[in-house]
């Protein structure tokens, strides 16, 4: 009897904070989003249709895209479980992940602005990559 007294409020108390939307990160800085999944998956999406104006011969979109198309899968996988996205994502938080989707639309524009796909404008000098080589 005493058992079950105190098991009841701790499983109504587990349960309610598991229907409750996150209170804080615990990140200063960043704050805990209401609906975080619905506002990535539009991020990811607009990078994506941004991403259409790179050359597809451009490695840097070739990974981008490879990489968001992954993400989608697993937030549609996932079925609205933040847990799940955030667990097979490995990413952090889905604040987290959120931020750095927003950095990566910010990015993908710079990129479309620079045309860094384009050959250099000056040619580098000889050997100056040979350090990168085994």
């Amino acid at each position: 009897m005493f058992r079950a007294a105190l098991s009841r409020p701790l499983a109504q108390a587990i349960r309610r904070q598991s229907t409750q939307a996150k209170q804080s990160t615990g990140i200063v800085g960043l704050e805990a989003h209401a609906d975080p999944l619905p506002a990535l998956q539009s991020t990811l999406k607009d990078t994506l249709a941004l991403l259409a104006s790179i050359p597809s011969s451009s490695v840097y979109r070739q990974g981008s895209e490879a990489t968001i198309k992954n993400n989608l899968s697993v937030i549609e996988a996932a079925k609205g479980d933040v847990t799940a996205v955030e667990n097979q994502l490995s990413l952090g938080q889905i604040e987290e992940v959120l931020q750095a989707a927003k950095a990566e639309l910010n990015l993908v524009g710079k990129m479309i602005e620079w045309k860094a796909w384009e050959p250099l404008e000056e040619q580098p000098p000889p050997n100056q990559w040979e350090y990168f080589k085994d």
